[in-house]
């Protein structure tokens, strides 16, 4: 299976609790010192913490860590955890006296759905996520489905269980260093369900793009024969449609800060190939890019510029459709006093 730590030197920490009236996590992405990184929101209702530090135009350019975290807005202050964690361990924009670690953070929407309103994401969890990944091998294999800030994910308006996916894309020649790896992790807590149901189901977070038909089939609409649509007596459908894809894309090429915005906007388009509906008012739909500057895009004139960098962007999109359904295929039925929340497809 193939996964963002496919990406050299990037690595992926996972905290969460389910049971006792919680269902709720947090994700670190702990990418190498020296990475550049920005993103882009495009949900009508954002949960998100330090995304204006990574505009293009602001003065820093580094990602010291990403934090993807359920609780909502409560939940965002699992970042600080994580930034401690990076102060502790000398990670951070430098300034008289110390560091100031940038870590940005996104948060879903899953309160209350292990029973307890109160029982969210805190600092502590976002410090044992961020301290997790730091333990972790290069190229280690990624909890998948039920973990992390996909504990509490839902889709479908509440009636199925949502979850963390991964994958990756290798390019091979838009470098002379070597190839180039696109990878994503998605948290899929969504409104929509998936547009199509290819093999993704069978093989999870291992789908080639090669063995996937020019198109498929439409999800039913509800009522209709075949898949289940989102239904208005779909559980959870009389509640206020809270719902968010969260998205990290990292890439060993080299790209400026800029590059990396370029690229989030990109892989937007992974996220409306995969969900009906997507980027709603209600969604806080956001991506974030990171670029690690292990590999150069071929820049030996303007064209293949272009070329180097419309073929990693697109592979951002189509990596990041594969990781969300990653998510929906990994994520296993769970049932909480909230309710019960079944696996899509099975």
């Amino acid at each position: 299976m193939t996964a963002i730590t496919d990406v050299p030197g990037l690595r992926v920490g996972q905290a969460g609790r389910a049971g006792g009236g919680w269902l709720s996590g947090v994700t670190v992405v702990l990418p190498p010192i020296g990475t550049v990184g920005s993103v882009d929101v495009r949900g009508g209702g954002p949960g998100t913490h330090e995304t204006d530090a990574l505009d293009p135009t602001t003065l820093t350019r580094l990602v010291d860590a990403v934090v993807l975290t359920g609780g909502s807005a409560y939940g965002l202050a699992a970042a600080h955890g994580a930034q401690r964690w990076c102060e502790e361990n000398g990670r951070g924009f430098p300034v008289t006296g110390g560091v100031v670690p940038i870590v940005p953070a996104a948060a879903i929407f899953d309160l209350g759905r292990g029973g307890d309103f109160a029982a969210r994401p805190d600092e502590a969890m976002g410090y044992a996520a961020a301290a997790d990944a730091a333990a972790r091998q290069e190229g280690h294999d990624v909890e998948r489905g039920n973990t992390g800030a996909g504990t509490g994910a839902l889709i479908g308006r509440g009636k199925y269980k949502g979850g963390l996916g991964t994958a990756s894309i290798t390019l091979e020649n838009i470098s002379q260093d070597g190839p180039v790896v696109v990878g994503a992790i998605a948290v899929v807590n969504a409104l929509g369900l998936p547009i199509g149901t290819p093999s993704w189901r069978t093989e999870p977070g291992s789908v080639r793009l090669s063995d996937e038909g020019a198109s498929t089939q439409r999800v039913a609409a509800a009522g209709s024969e075949g898949e289940p649509g989102v239904a208005d007596d779909a559980v959870g459908a009389d509640q206020p449609p809270l719902n968010t894809t969260l998205v990290v894309v990292a890439t060993n090429a080299v790209l400026d800060k800029a590059e990396c915005r370029r690229t989030a906007s990109a892989a937007h388009a992974g996220l409306a190939r995969a969900l009906d509906p997507s980027h709603t008012l209600a969604d806080g739909d956001t991506v974030f890019c990171l670029a690690t500057g292990g590999v150069a895009l071929d820049r030996s004139s303007e064209a293949a510029r272009q070329g180097s960098l419309i073929a990693l962007q697109s592979a951002a999109a189509d990596v990041v459709r594969l990781a969300i359904l990653d998510g929906i295929a990994c994520a296993e039925p769970v049932s909480t006093p909230a309710g019960d929340f079944g696996a899509y497809g099975r």
